[in-house]
């Protein structure tokens, strides 16, 4: 592994990445892990890289938006966001035309499409002449990487083996990753939002558990800054079956908690990984004081994360706490698509 600064850094980098080896380096967002998007064996090495469940896609950079026709199908309204939002931390998600290698495009077909507004990044892929990976530096339910440590210090020995070059530029600003708007139906539809943002109100659409899982995530960095200075409360709402413990199954793995984790309808409540997470089931409560039979208190005043589904049933009790936690109010509705999820929230 050789970590250089920004001196000579588009030389190495081509060089790198030339020989399908990994390159860590900054971008607007965050710091970001590239390899070239066209080779299977460094796509291959990134997914090792970031312990990524297999068929979990990629986005890629390319340079404007010439470059990223020969990549995907752009139809009138991904052209329409390209012309408003890029070169910026937009990725638009359009149908492939399979010109990259395996594991970078989803199983049906689709590929997002960023074109950074970072002058490093367009050089490499300019002097490289392919585009590259846009995925961020960090193993995947770790911490986003705004420097350097951030990834060093969560991944193994193994994991850092496999890093070629890393362009240490120091701290990046404290950016939101790029907002995700998928083009490919008859009206785009905002799968992330970052630092862009495309409606007045927080929200995105689940396509799969999976998708419901990664927001949780995303949620979770929003606000593990006050882990351990203030209680942190998701407080799920929901009809029966739109994912709430999936949801909490997203959380957990962010925590990187190993325990299994469960609906607590029967038992309640569930304690994780000795108390790295709480969660509990307000569904069979017949008044929201009986909360307090599970030290809620106590949960508030020891900083503790806990997730309470139907949050609604007790709402006037998760109230009182608002000067002394964070409160994220999380709604999960069904989508117009038997596995889509509409997911809104908003902190108090």
């Amino acid at each position: 592994m050789l970590i250089i600064n920004k001196r000579n850094a588009l030389e190495h980098a081509v060089k790198v990445l030339k020989q399908g080896g990994l390159v860590i380096a900054p971008t607007e967002t965050l710091y970001g892990a590239l390899v070239d998007a066209t080779n299977p064996i460094a796509v291959r090495k990134l997914t090792r890289y970031k312990n990524r469940p297999l068929g979990k896609p990629y986005s890629i950079a390319v340079t404007n938006q010439d470059m990223a026709k020969k990549y995907v199908k752009s139809n009138s309204t991904a052209i329409s966001l390209y012309k408003t939002f890029l070169p910026g931390p937009v990725t638009i998600i359009s149908q492939g035309k399979h010109k990259v290698a395996p594991g970078i495009e989803s199983e049906n077909g689709t590929l997002g499409i960023r074109i950074p507004d970072y002058k490093l990044i367009i050089a490499i892929i300019n002097k490289l002449g392919k585009p590259v990976t846009a995925t961020s530096a960090n193993a995947s339910y770790q911490k986003r990487p705004y420097k350097i440590s951030d990834i060093l210090e969560n991944i193994s020995e193994k994991q850092k083996g496999l890093i070629d070059l890393i362009i240490d530029v120091g701290k990046l600003p404290r950016r939101e990753p790029s907002t995700v708007i998928d083009t490919t139906l008859d009206d785009p539809v905002i799968l992330r939002q970052g630092e862009i943002k495309l409606k007045d109100k927080n929200e995105v659409v689940s396509r799969s558990p999976d998708d419901t899982k990664n927001i949780a995530k995303e949620l979770w960095q929003k606000y593990e800054t006050f882990s351990g200075k203030r209680a942190i409360i998701f407080a799920l709402v929901g009809e029966m079956g739109t994912g709430k413990t999936v949801f909490t199954k997203g959380l957990a793995r962010a925590r990187g908690i190993k325990d299994k984790v469960i609906s607590p309808t029967y038992d309640i409540e569930e304690e994780y990984d000795n108390g790295l997470l709480f969660h509990i089931d307000a569904w069979r409560f017949e008044k929201s004081s009986e909360l307090k039979y599970f030290n809620f208190a106590k949960k508030i005043s020891d900083k503790s994360i806990v997730v309470i589904e139907w949050a609604d049933r007790v709402s006037d009790v998760i109230q009182k706490y608002n000067e002394e936690a964070v409160i994220i109010w999380v709604n999960i509705s069904y989508g117009k698509n038997e596995t889509d999820r509409i997911i809104n929230w908003g902190v108090l």
